[in-house]
C-alpha cells in the first residue's frame, strides 16, 4: 500500500519567522509597514523584507493582494497550523513518527510543568469520550444496515 506524501513544511530562518510573527500578531500589513514596525528589533533595507516576504509567499506562509502598487501580504496558515507542522516534521524525524514517543519524552525530562501534564490529561480523555461515542453510533448504524438487509 503506497502512502501518500505530505510535502514537508520548508524551514522558517530567524527573519522569516520575526516576520511571520509579526504578520499574525498585526494582520494584513505592506512591506513598508512591515519593516517599519520591526525596525527597532531587526532593521532591513525595503528590498530585504520584500524578499522575506516574496519567500515566506513561496514556502506558502503569507499570500498578498494588490493595493494599487502596493502588495498587502496576510498570513496564509494560522499559527498553531505551522506550529503543529512543526512539530509533526520533529517527531518524523526524531522519533520516528510516534507522538507518544515526544510526549513521553517531555515528560520524562519535566519539559511539562503540572498545570500543561493536567489540560493534557483532559484533552485525552475529551478524545477518548469522543472516539468511544462515534465508535458506539457506528456500531449502531452497523447493526441498523443488518437488519434492514
Amino acid at each position: 500500500m503506497a502512502r501518500t506524501q505530505i510535502p514537508r513544511p520548508r524551514n522558517l530562518g530567524e527573519v522569516e519567522q520575526a516576520v511571520l510573527e509579526h504578520v499574525w500578531a498585526h494582520g494584513p500589513c505592506s512591506a513598508e509597514s512591515c519593516r517599519e514596525a520591526l525596525a527597532s528589533s531587526r532593521p532591513m533595507k525595503e528590498s530585504t523584507i520584500r524578499t522575506v516576504l516574496r519567500r515566506l509567499e513561496e514556502k506558502g506562509y503569507v499570500n498578498h493582494r494588490t493595493e494599487g502598487r502596493t502588495f498587502i501580504f496576510s498570513a496564509s496558515q494560522d499559527r498553531q497550523n505551522v506550529a503543529v507542522r512543526a512539530v509533526k516534521s520533529i517527531i518524523d524525524r526524531f522519533c520516528g513518527g510516534s507522538a507518544e514517543e515526544l510526549v513521553i519524552g517531555m515528560v520524562d525530562h519535566a519539559v511539562l510543568n503540572r498545570q500543561q501534564l493536567e489540560r493534557l490529561a483532559r484533552k485525552i480523555a475529551e478524545q477518548k469520550k469522543l472516539q468511544k461515542s462515534s465508535n458506539s453510533k457506528a456500531n449502531v448504524s452497523r447493526a441498523g444496515k443488518e437488519v434492514d438487509s
